[in-house]
């Protein structure tokens, strides 16, 4: 139904919930998906895990494009010489390694870093759920790693953006 405004300032063509049928224009944001994890995640192992910050999306046209957003909180390196690796993944599909070096300080000495970011586009070509998550890796398999420490929050957000 058009929308149209009388000689009296009667509108009709709206409902209760709003303009129906809106156009999408490319660069119009879709839908907006926020998550976010603050449970203290710790790896001494160099093989990626998933760090518990993770949404999914359901793009509403394969041409959609999907904007991420994420802070990693708290990052800490805790004994050894490491350093924290970070990245993110749609499935099980790196698309950016954020950071490869968080923490590094070339000794043996804790330190904490506060948060990692990063940003992404990404073109998923699908209409199916889209997961993403954020994964961690200790440089070296035996020294301790960790991220959300003193109660931190990480964040994800994830945008579809019309092609």
């Amino acid at each position: 139904m058009p929308i149209a405004i009388n000689g009296s300032g009667t509108i009709t063509g709206v409902g209760t919930t709003g303009i129906s049928n809106q156009p999408v224009f490319p660069g119009n944001v879709i839908q907006v998906v926020n998550a976010t994890y603050s449970t203290q995640t710790t790896s001494s192992s160099s093989t990626y895990a998933d760090t518990g910050l993770t949404a999914t999306i359901t793009p509403t046209s394969a041409s959609s494009k999907i904007l991420i957003f994420a802070s990693i909180s708290g990052v800490y390196k805790d004994t050894n010489n490491t350093y924290l690796k970070t990245r993110l993944v749609r499935g099980s599909t790196e698309l950016l390694l954020i950071d490869d070096a968080a923490a590094y300080t070339g000794s043996a000495a804790a330190v904490g870093v506060g948060n990692v970011y990063a940003s992404y586009l990404d073109s998923p070509a699908t209409t199916s759920a889209t997961t993403y998550k954020v994964q961690f890796a200790s440089s070296l398999n035996v020294a301790k790693v960790q991220i959300q420490t003193s109660s931190s929050t990480s964040t994800i957000t994830l945008m579809e953006v019309a092609a």
